[in-house]
């Protein structure tokens, strides 16, 4: 515990969302959540830590990766129409893009404290997973289709993509660590099994943009862990999915009209792709309007009906898991890079998607060709780098909001560890080599990290 404690508050960040969210709009801006608050806690620790000269060094990479979004955030934030209304958006993008991450960065040291951040995602995705497949089983879910059935775990139907959010994670998270060479027994097996356990109410949060996303992930761990190796665990998640939902008839035909309706997009679109479309182009005409800096933070909704037709609807119905009926507001396009285009412009799409594009490559290079110092680490690469994935393509179907969103921090900050932490460096030891001398500053690295 004296070794690790600093990361107390990120176990802490991730298993806070366990806690059941109140009902309401979960788009609605100045909640404050658990996780939020723990994320406060790690950046406070993280500056105290930093002050007594016991993180790991700041990169020239890492300060160019944290400082361009700062930069381009306070752009948007002073240009924006009302300054003052674009103040909470600053303080939300800071906190996820900026401070999170660079906390995460600057506080984890090895492989033993990664692997512990993963363990946290696969604990929450159990939880919420396990909580929504009851709500499918007892029809206590959020309404789908007239029935509630919708698996939404703790989150309620007002952010109906928490649960898939963070059934994803952990998904994600426990297959890397399965699938990547050299992971020990002990751990490989348990992860495994969590994968394969996920599946389940992933498939039941009937939501399109998660399975995409995992799809598009998990393609990318398995394509990286070997392509012998993924072609065996392809043809074991067919054979798995056969089962669920053809032989046990797991939501089997709500799942395939799902799953039809995403090549629905032109010919017979339903309202949410009509609406989600509608915003798109709604945010295509704000960044025609100011392509430089864009309408401000938190202008997207005050500017949606101006450049919107009459196709999109007032909001989306929601109802049950303890909630009842409400119409929640539309208050984002439902696409991250349309919505950092609309609201910041071509500053702050640079500064926000050209850093997380470099992390993405260089993850994947060293993932691919990992220095003697990261192959001890290399399953963490495998999690960083799935993880971007899943998160890069979700923005194509969605963006921040709700109570998961401080995750994403979380996310980008594992990533940047390690493709830009210089895992497995000496003085840092990220990779917990037992050979190498830490720095003198440093905590020491666990016993037995090399073996992990």
């Amino acid at each position: 515990m004296r070794r690790h404690w600093p990361l107390l508050p990120l176990a802490a960040t991730v298993l806070a969302l366990v806690a059941p969210v109140p009902a309401g709009d979960a788009t609605a801006s100045g909640k404050v959540g658990p996780a939020d608050a723990a994320s406060l806690l790690l950046v406070l620790v993280c500056a105290v830590q930093a002050l007594r000269g016991r993180v790991r060094p700041l990169t020239p990479a890492v300060g160019l990766f944290l400082a361009l979004p700062a930069v381009g955030l306070a752009v948007a934030t002073v240009t924006a129409g009302d300054p003052y209304a674009a103040l909470p958006g600053f303080v939300r993008y800071l906190q996820v893009f900026v401070l999170v991450p660079g906390a995460i960065v600057l506080l984890v040291r090895d492989g033993w404290e990664f692997r512990a951040a993963a363990g946290c995602f696969a604990v929450l995705a159990l939880v919420q997973g396990g909580v929504g497949v009851v709500q499918y089983a007892t029809r206590t879910g959020a309404s789908y289709q007239g029935e509630n059935i919708r698996a939404v775990g703790t989150f309620g139907p007002g952010d109906v993509m928490g649960m898939a959010t963070v059934v994803a994670y952990g998904l994600i998270a426990a297959a890397a660590l399965a699938l990547a060479p050299g992971t020990p027994r002990r751990l490989r097996t348990p992860a495994a099994a969590a994968a394969g356990v996920l599946v389940v109410p992933l498939v039941l949060s009937f939501s399109r943009g998660a399975w995409i996303a995992t799809a598009a992930a998990g393609l990318a761990v398995m394509l990286l862990a070997g392509v012998r190796r993924a072609l065996a665990v392809l043809a074991a998640l067919v054979a798995a999915g056969v089962v669920l939902v053809g032989g046990l008839g797991v939501g089997s035909e709500m799942v395939a009209e799902r799953l039809t309706s995403i090549t629905q997009v032109s010919s017979a679109p339903d309202q949410s792709v009509t609406d989600r479309y509608t915003m798109w182009a709604a945010a295509g005409s704000m960044w025609a309007e100011r392509p430089a800096a864009g309408v401000g933070l938190k202008g997207f909704p005050a500017n949606r009906d101006a450049h919107s037709t009459l196709g999109l609807s007032s909001g989306s119905d929601t109802a049950g898991a303890g909630q009842a009926f409400m119409r929640q507001p539309l208050l984002s396009p439902h696409n991250m890079y349309l919505l950092v285009l609309s609201e910041q412009g071509l500053i702050g799409l640079t500064a926000l998607v050209g850093g997380w594009a470099a992390v993405l490559a260089a993850g994947v290079r060293r993932a691919l060709r990992p220095d003697p110092g990261a192959r001890a680490v290399r399953d963490c690469g495998l999690v960083a780098v799935g993880l971007l994935v899943w998160q890069l393509t979700d923005f194509l179907y969605a963006d921040i909001g709700g109570p998961s969103t401080v995750l994403t921090g979380v996310v980008i900050g594992l990533a940047a560890w390690w493709a830009l932490g210089s895992a497995g460096a000496p003085g840092s030891a990220p990779g917990g080599a037992g050979t190498e001398k830490p720095a003198r500053t440093a905590l020491p690295a666990p016993e037995g990290a090399a073996v992990a």
